[in-house]
């Protein structure tokens, strides 16, 4: 019987590189997808298209409403940065930040890998070519992995979940390299947090800057559909 496991899957690149590296691995996946009320609501369908494409064991989509918090460019009416450079995306904390949602996401994934029994929670966190999220460092990812295991019947009994991610410390390039070797179909995700009424990407947001640049750097063509 193959090991389930849980992925949390956004619908973009590197949650779909995640989730055809587990594959790979011969893991029984379980998708699980955040319905936050984010803006980009054309994510959720990039992610229903991602699970197929890649034979996910199943995928569950959750609605959590973050947007009556507010706080964000991606829950609130506050306008998308555009055009940053490298060295701006790079420094502070961005107004695209959603305040604690990763913490939410992975407490969520854990109750619904303590559910599947699985012992494995998969995601697509990211230190180096990324957005500047406290949520997507090392240190949190530690802290919630100890955290978990002294919340949880599953950890007090013994057995015991890991946060997997794989490509905390890979470039963009490197990951878009790894998932065109495991045959993911980018083409499929989307990454863009303002994309318009077709799910067609701005080219201009970090997440495009990161992807665009990503695929240039790795000398691939990029599929992303673009306004």
């Amino acid at each position: 019987m193959p090991t389930p496991a849980v992925i949390l899957l956004s619908g973009g690149l590197d949650s779909a590189t995640v989730l055809a590296i587990a594959r790979a691995q011969g893991l029984e996946c379980h998708c699980l997808t955040i319905d936050y009320a984010q803006r980009h609501r054309a994510e959720l369908d990039a992610a229903r298209n991602v699970a197929h494409s890649l034979g996910a064991a199943s995928h569950k989509i959750l609605p959590i409403d973050l947007r009556s918090l507010g706080g964000s460019a991606l829950t609130d009416d506050i306008d998308v940065p555009k055009d940053r450079t490298g060295d701006q995306i790079a420094t502070g904390i961005p107004i695209t930040y959603v305040p604690a949602r990763n913490l939410v996401f992975l407490a969520i994934a854990t109750g619904y890998a303590e559910v599947l029994g699985a012992r494995g929670i998969h995601l697509g966190v990211n230190a180096v070519d990324y957005s500047g999220y406290p949520d997507c460092r090392p240190g949190f990812i530690q802290a919630f992995e100890a955290t978990a295991n002294l919340a949880t019947k599953a950890g007090v009994e013994g057995s015991k979940t890991t946060i997997h991610t794989p490509l905390m410390h890979l470039t963009k390039a490197d990951i878009i390299r790894r998932g065109v070797e495991l045959n993911v179909d980018y083409a499929l995700t989307l990454s863009c947090y303002d994309p318009d009424n077709q799910a067609r990407a701005c080219a201009h947001c970090d997440a495009c800057t990161l992807r665009r640049h990503g695929f240039k750097a790795a000398n691939l063509p990029d599929p992303t559909m673009y306004q």
